[in-house]
């Protein structure tokens, strides 16, 4: 550069041009951005940070198998309840056949067996003999369709008891026509 530019270039940067000066301003950020920008990661927190890490990763399948143990421990504990039941019923049974009324009931239920000089009688023909009611009508073993609607029957009894002005004992339920179904 020689002298001459120098010096023009400092005459014209002598002559000012009016410039307005205007403040930066950035972009909003989101609240979510906020918070992240406040965190500020120093030597201890990142070491801290590491040991919670490696604290969950040595921890995490001890703890595993904790709990697995603690569930099979139940289970264990479960069964032994369930043994210890079933040895209680097996007591009392046992305690049942050394009575020896017990064991008589049940050869005279089961074995049919009778002391010397009871009699026994042993109905043989069970099945020809029809079982009755009360009153002498013969019980079928099976199913009937009842011929009277008993919901158009409960439904007139209801609506006669509310409607009539007759008292209690004056009123007779209404006779419903058999209809099948």
């Amino acid at each position: 550069m020689t002298k001459d530019s120098r010096t023009r270039h400092t005459r014209s940067s002598s002559r000012r041009v009016p410039v307005q000066r205007v403040p930066v301003q950035m972009p909003a950020e989101a609240p979510s951005g906020q918070w992240l920008r406040s965190i500020r990661l120093s030597g201890f927190a990142i070491t801290a940070l590491v040991l919670i890490v490696m604290f969950i990763v040595v921890l995490a399948p001890s703890l595993r198998i904790l709990v697995e143990q603690r569930q099979q421990i139940a289970t264990l504990q479960a069964q032994v309840a369930a043994s210890k039941t079933a040895v209680e019923d097996l007591k009392g049974q046992k305690a049942r056949w050394s009575d020896p009324k017990y064991i008589e009931a049940l050869a005279r239920e089961r074995l049919d067996y009778v002391f010397p000089g009871e009699y026994s009688y042993l109905i043989t023909d069970a099945a020809a003999a029809t079982p009755t009611t009360a009153n002498g009508q013969p019980i079928s073993d099976k199913l009937q369709t009842t011929q009277v609607d008993w919901v158009k029957s409960m439904l007139s009894s209801v609506f006669t008891a509310g409607l009539t002005d007759a008292p209690a004992n004056k009123i007779v339920a209404p006779v419903i026509s058999g209809q099948s179904k």
